[in-house]
């Protein structure tokens, strides 16, 4: 038999990665005793909605990371990188939300003919019939039988009603527009060497239709578009997996959290539910704590009524936190801020700590695509087996499309986790601990020992 060459070795060890890690998805959907889902089917996987995935997310990490490194050595160049271009998934995406396709087609579960939709819609058809060709070569509705379309599993994220489809509309209509000035403003006089918040592509693109206003100010004057992106901000902790925090850490050991820029309670409602024993304090500005009330009221009036859920108005770049509290958790909140800021907002908790309080941050974290010589794994994240990519490259595609995303609306990043533990050291902080989510991290510190 030819002995194998050493690129053929490391083809085969990723056909190995492909065939184990799928396998452990498959696994995972029939631990639910469903089964697996199909790729035709109508309705949600009861594990789509869970919020303890951990398991089957690092499988599809492994599975995407290893798959598209394989077709990316196998494929010849040029097909790859048109890859990268021919890619307008996001603008179909766009369409079909929009004009609320999902929804429609919720109604004819027999499926839809193109005439009768782009009727109900009021588009034109063939244009109706493109885009949903395009989007049904990546399962994203099907077609049935000729020009007759249903909903698929992955279309159902495009109603209306889906917050994970608010989040794809907040991209696919504002962020892409950002994204389309990135070069521009890398090479502008005015753009290009500044970190401020002012000088993001968001706001270049903005200046080219006329308009000044903030990327907050600019929610404040549109219900719709502020409604589609506090739900979106719902959307993304799904399609994140952030939930898994829930379930990874240990909450019955703990008495008190305060949820440092809380919005309307997207983490600390599902954590007052889970542990009712929690006090739990949600600091976040003035009129978000008014949003947040009629949240509570609707969701869980009695979370307020015991006193077990307190709304405090709260600033974290100049106030200090409820003091004494166990636990202090920022979800997505420092990779909005440049470090100075960051390290303001960490040095206004470290002053409301108490000896034996921590602090949970929990973000993206970038890892480099080079590891050092003999290095197994770095405070706890997870590197990838060889021949993959370090950091399981496009299995963690989300993590890095999330750093542009900063990148094109306020000029913030994600960070290594080297650079978060130099910004919490600045403010009194150390590292003690890492909870790999998948997409995100949880990094636990500590008040440091000096």
């Amino acid at each position: 038999m030819t002995e194998l060459t050493e690129p053929e070795v490391k083809l085969e060890a990723l056909l190995g990665i492909i065939n184990s890690s799928a396998r452990q998805a498959i696994a995972e959907y029939k631990k639910t005793g469903h089964g697996v889902p199909s790729a035709d089917a109508t309705t949600f996987h009861p594990l789509d909605m869970a919020t303890d995935t951990l398991a089957l997310r690092k499988a599809t990490r492994l599975l995407e990371g290893a798959y598209h490194q394989l077709s990316a050595i196998l494929a010849p160049p040029q097909h790859t990188v048109m890859n990268f271009v021919f890619d307008y998934n996001w603008a179909c995406t766009n369409v079909a939300l929009r004009a609320h396709f999902a929804d429609v087609l919720e109604q004819y579960p027999e499926g839809l003919s193109v005439d009768k939709l782009a009727e109900a819609v009021d588009l034109d058809k063939s244009k109706t019939a493109r885009v949903l060709r395009a989007l049904s070569l990546m399962g994203c509705f099907k077609e049935v039988k000729r020009d007759v379309f249903t909903n698929t599993r992955l279309s159902l994220i495009l109603k209306s009603e889906n917050n994970t489809g608010c989040y794809a509309h907040f991209h696919s209509r504002d962020i892409s527009k950002y994204a389309g000035v990135l070069y521009e403003t890398m090479i502008d006089q005015e753009f290009s060497r500044s970190h401020e918040v002012e000088k993001a592509p968001r706001v270049f693109a903005c200046r080219k239709e006329g308009t000044e206003d903030s990327f907050w100010e600019m929610m404040k004057k549109d219900d719709e578009r502020r409604d589609i992106f506090h739900r979106g901000m719902l959307g993304h902790s799904e399609m994140m997996g952030t939930s898994v925090i829930l379930h990874q850490y240990h909450w019955d050991t703990v008495s008190s959290v305060v949820d440092v820029g809380s919005g309307i309670g997207a983490f600390s409602m599902p954590l007052a539910k889970m542990f009712p024993h929690l006090r739990i304090t949600n600091h976040d500005l003035p009129e978000v704590m008014v949003q947040a009330q009629n949240a509570w009221e609707k969701h869980d009036p009695d979370a307020l009524l015991d006193g077990r859920v307190e709304l405090v108005p709260n600033n974290f770049l100049e106030d200090i936190p409820a003091a004494g509290k166990d636990v202090y958790y920022l979800r997505h909140i420092i990779h909005d801020w440049r470090d100075a800021e960051a390290t303001t907002i960490l040095r206004n908790i470290r002053k409301a700590m108490g000896p034996n309080s921590v602090v949970l941050i929990h973000d993206c974290v970038l890892f480099h695509t080079f590891q050092e010589p003999g290095v197994g794994t770095t405070d706890g994240l997870s590197i990838a087996p060889k021949p993959m990519l370090p950091n399981f490259g496009a299995g963690s595609h989300g993590v890095y499309q999330i750093d542009l995303t900063m990148w094109f609306l306020l000029n913030s990043k994600e960070r290594t986790l080297d650079e978060l533990k130099i910004i919490a050291a600045a403010a009194g902080l150390a590292l003690t601990q890492v909870y790999d989510l998948v997409g995100t991290m949880v990094m636990e510190f500590r008040i440091a020992q000096s």
